[in-house]
């Protein structure tokens, strides 16, 4: 017989949130929208609706959007989330560079800074270093108050250890237990800071408004220098034991194979992310050293020189090949509606081997489950990691019906 734990206790400030949440998901995902059509879609009675959303007319979370006509009443006054309520940021570091963007709360994007960083297993103070001057920068550049941003959201590779001292564990750029929040402390970031691993918030980015929109049953990989994953299962990301799910890109797709930037062999990530394939685009000349240019710059000339190279020609066939039989693995464990491709390299590739890549993954994922998979590019594009990381702090707005700036988040906040 198990142990029978004691119910939580509903308070009413419990309730007073949950509905505050669901108002104002409602309104930003499906708005504008009448009180009435609030009451109908979230099953709140019309009294409740009119109480929160006053009170949240009186925050200025949200505002009124116009009017619709009502079957033989008065005109019905249309609300939505205000776009001007506040700022959020979007932080993006990978192994090339640090991108971080600016937004309203529409997802407008207000501004856009990168730096790039000198090394591809960049130095954890340097990385930081170049996140705090982005921060000024898109503040400055976008000329708003400071004041107005709810929060920053970043992007890392590697896995995020939510705990008392948040912590960064990246092995493949030699991260580990990097104190990321404490650094940005240190740098004079003061402002809320939410943290997750890049490919979740490319992910979740995706999921709210690009190709994965719509599903409730989805993977969103990202393939860049390295490669990861975001398994979302009825609407949620799945996070596993210790936040850590997702490392699709090193799962075994070659026994004994070439050697991975994790210490292991025969890694996904060795085979299709960016830094791989160049790697055995370098064997396959001999040797040759490609110019002395970025890792996006190469892999755009690897991409360009297949009609006329046989060596670029048979590395991205097989780049592709071992990309399709990755996909049909995902398919095989997951059974997703859709798997969306994105990252720098996943969109390049995608453009010119999408065809090739969904025939391979039919050969290796099973006929029934296939048959009901779509296989997608994204559509955000380069920036996703960073619009993904932005809605971080939104996500917090959402969840706890409350201004993040004021209310602890759950999941990668430092007071």
């Amino acid at each position: 017989m198990g142990i029978r734990m004691p119910a939580k206790r509903t308070t009413v400030r419990d309730l007073r949130r949950h509905n505050r949440s669901l108002l104002l998901s409602k309104l930003y995902f499906d708005g504008p929208l009448s009180r009435h059509e609030l009451s109908g879609l979230t099953g709140l009675s019309a009294a409740t609706v009119s109480n929160v959303t006053a009170e949240l007319g009186e925050e200025h979370l949200i505002t009124e959007a116009g009017l619709v006509e009502s079957d033989g009443g008065r005109p019905r006054v249309l609300l939505r989330v205000d776009p001007a309520y506040g700022h959020v940021a979007g932080v993006d570091i990978g192994e090339t560079g640090v991108k971080v963007e600016l937004f309203d709360l529409a997802m407008n994007r207000l501004a856009t800074v990168e730096h790039p960083l000198a090394s591809p297993r960049p130095d954890a103070a340097a990385a930081v270093t170049q996140v705090a001057s982005g921060i000024r920068e898109v503040i400055t550049e976008s000329g708003i108050d400071e004041a107005t941003v709810l929060g920053v959201g970043v992007g890392v590779p590697g896995t995020v250890e939510q705990g008392e001292a948040l912590r960064v564990h990246a092995p493949t750029i030699g991260w580990n237990g990097v104190p990321l929040t404490d650094l940005l402390r240190a740098e004079g970031v003061g402002l809320p800071l939410f943290v997750d691993n890049g490919a979740k918030t490319q992910g979740q980015g995706e999921m709210w408004f690009g190709a994965g929109r719509g599903a409730r049953h989805a993977v969103i990989v990202l393939i860049g220098s390295g490669v990861g994953a975001a398994v979302v299962t009825d609407g949620t990301t799945y996070r596993g034991s210790t936040s850590s799910a997702g490392e699709w890109g090193h799962t075994t797709i070659v026994y004994g194979g070439q050697e991975c930037r994790c210490g292991s062999r025969g890694c996904l990530e060795s085979y299709v992310g960016a830094e791989g394939v160049l790697a055995r685009y370098r064997k396959a000349r001999g040797g040759k050293a490609a110019p002395d240019e970025d890792e996006q710059t190469q892999f755009a000339a690897l991409l360009e020189s297949a009609d006329r190279s046989k060596a670029a020609a048979k590395v991205l066939e097989e780049t592709a090949g071992y990309l399709g039989a990755g996909i049909g693995n995902l398919i095989n464990l997951f059974n997703p509606e859709r798997i969306v491709l994105g990252g720098w390299a996943g969109l390049a590739l995608g453009e010119q081997y999408l065809p090739e890549i969904r025939r391979v993954a039919g050969e290796h994922a099973l006929a029934h489950v296939f048959d009901q998979t779509e296989i997608e590019l994204g559509q955000l594009g380069p920036d996703a990691v960073a619009i993904g990381a932005a809605t971080l702090p939104v996500a917090a707005l959402l969840d706890q019906g409350a201004d993040p700036r004021t209310a602890g988040s759950k999941r990668g906040t430092a007071a």
